[in-house]
């Protein structure tokens, strides 16, 4: 028999899990939170925001180092790390502060423990050696993902995964990244700059893989330029450590299915390991909805909150729309910034598209001249029949709030056309984002 009953329980309260409890709340359900952790999840205390605090940190430093190429000088810079840490330290709490309180504001329930789902549909609580059961309408199943080391490499001592790494208690005179994606990228650029010597390698052929590639060329080029050693083509096979050093194989992440107890409640997994889902976030067990990095899409905090919402609905009987993974925007924050959504160049021609290809850097417009970066750039790739924006490439400063233009453009069914016949404030770097829209419609102005 179930102690308590809910209309919804969530598992997790990562971006994903929070969101969706507080939307379920708001449509008026009794909704409960387990949390095994910290409020926030992995993104919140661990992921995102404490990368993005340190690498704030790393930005400031290198505006202060070059600062005489915009006529002030700057006696001298030292890096406090123990102070670049404790306002992570303080960016975290700040951040998971406000998701309690906006659990008390909505009534919501936060139980910590280890959740997972029964045979009967109830949830099962464990917490201290205790067990509790809980009885539930709906269950939202967002307890996100876990490193995952190469067969015989295991997170320990000097190999630590990207969690560890942004919490490092001192800075670390060198340090070897394998792997040159979003999160490999974003450690390198931060601590290089901090002071670190750094050693990028990547099994590909290019840094950030998964972008366009004049969008990678462009990253590879300013991460050499901030000191870091940058290795492509590169496979990582042994691992050897000593005291002083450590070389290991590179590691992905899993979703975090384990001790949630879908196998006994019939809740089916695809070939990948995910759990499987409709476009309305439901498993195939009723009621029972899952959502974030235990889905199919891409690993995105952002793209887990919408699922949260979705889920929250469908749940409450309102319609939903199920979402379009290739039109999520991807932000990776390391220096220059990339700002990305939909099709690559080269994936809209293996699609079949005629495609057209707008570029302008940075440098052809005012703001990039007055902001210090000329050589950004964005890139707009279309088709040449409907004018359709097929994807959105930009590489610089801002390209992360820049690229939400093209993002909403998509999403209103708007093309390059309408992007080129947008009036843009002047000067700013937006305007670069306008005149590649008109280099696709073929008047580029600046340029």
């Amino acid at each position: 028999m179930a102690e308590t009953s809910y209309d919804c329980i969530v598992i997790g309260s990562g971006p994903g899990g929070y969101v969706a409890a507080i939307r379920a709340a708001q449509l008026g359900k009794k909704t409960a939170v387990i949390e095994q952790d910290k409020v926030g999840g992995r993104c919140l205390n661990y992921a995102c925001i404490p990368a993005k605090a340190v690498l704030r940190s790393a930005d400031l430093l290198t505006e202060i180092n070059e600062a005489d190429e915009y006529g002030l000088k700057v006696a001298s810079v030292e890096v406090d790390y123990a102070g670049v840490q404790a306002r992570r330290e303080k960016v975290v709490s700040t951040l998971t502060g406000g998701v309690a309180g906006l659990f008390k504001k909505n009534k919501i329930d936060l139980i910590e423990g280890t959740g997972a789902l029964g045979a009967d549909g109830s949830v099962l609580v464990e917490a201290g050696g205790s067990k509790r059961t809980l009885g539930a309408e709906t269950v939202i199943l967002a307890t996100g993902s876990v490193p995952r080391a190469i067969p015989g490499v295991q997170f320990g001592g000097r190999v630590i995964g990207t969690e560890q790494a942004w919490a490092l208690p001192e800075l670390p005179a060198r340090l070897a990244i394998v792997g040159a994606g979003a999160s490999g990228a974003e450690i390198a650029s931060g601590f290089a700059r901090l002071g670190s010597e750094v050693l990028l390698l990547e099994a590909l052929d290019r840094v950030l893989p998964s972008e366009d590639a004049d969008i990678s060329r462009l990253v590879e080029r300013g991460l050499k330029r901030q000191g870091i050693k940058v290795h492509t083509g590169t496979p990582v096979k042994d691992v050897q450590g000593t005291e002083e050093s450590v070389s290991f194989s590179y590691g992905e992440e899993s979703a975090d299915v384990d001790g949630l107890g879908l196998a006994e409640a019939g809740v089916e997994l695809d070939e990948r390991g995910l759990v499987k889902v409709d476009g309305r976030l439901r498993t195939s067990r009723k009621g029972v909805y899952a959502i974030g990095d235990l889905v199919a899409g891409p690993a995105l905090a952002h793209k887990a909150s919408d699922e949260g919402v979705i889920a929250a609905e469908d749940s409450a009987g309102l319609a939903t729309h199920p979402i379009a993974y290739v039109d999520i925007p991807r932000a990776t924050f390391c220096t220059p910034n990339v700002g990305s959504f939909g099709l690559t160049e080269v994936q809209a021609k293996e699609q079949g598209y005629d495609v057209i290809v707008g570029k302008v850097p940075y440098g052809a417009v005012g703001g990039g001249i007055v902001y210090g970066d000329r050589a950004g750039m964005v890139k707009l790739v279309g088709e040449s029949k409907y004018g359709e924006l097929l994807g959105g490439h930009i590489v610089g400063a801002r390209a992360t709030e820049l690229i939400q233009e093209l993002v909403n453009v998509r999403a209103l069914e708007g093309g390059f056309a309408e992007v080129a016949r947008t009036i843009h404030g002047h000067p700013t770097l937006s305007e670069a984002v306008m005149e590649a829209g008109r280099a696709a419609d073929g008047w580029l102005i600046h340029g």
